[in-house]
């Protein structure tokens, strides 16, 4: 990831075609740990909803917020077929994101 601030849109699932969560955050790989470890309380630790299975970058704060607001009312089905566009097994993508 570059040195210029960058913002992320993510989508969390506790398991293939499982609980979904979308999310906004100009530092992924600290977010997702927090969600890994159970910090965040709420609905993703709940419901266990910690792997990384989709995202994207943006330069501009707005546009993230935009993107997942928009993504937030989409029907099940339209967030599944994005996440698998590029993610089809729903592999965690948490795990390559340091390096």
């Amino acid at each position: 990831m570059s040195g210029e601030k960058q913002y992320f849109v993510y989508i969390l699932a506790s398991s293939k075609h499982g609980t979904i969560y979308i999310g906004v955050t100009s530092d992924l790989l600290k977010r997702v740990w927090q969600h890994k470890e159970g910090l965040v309380a709420g609905f993703t630790k709940t419901h266990a909803v910690h792997r990384l299975v989709w995202y994207e970058v943006h330069q501009e704060v707005e546009a993230a917020i935009v993107r997942e607001k928009r993504l937030k009312h989409w029907n099940r089905d339209w967030k599944i077929n994005l996440i698998e566009e590029e993610n089809p097994d729903w592999s965690d993508l948490y795990i390559g994101l340091g390096q």
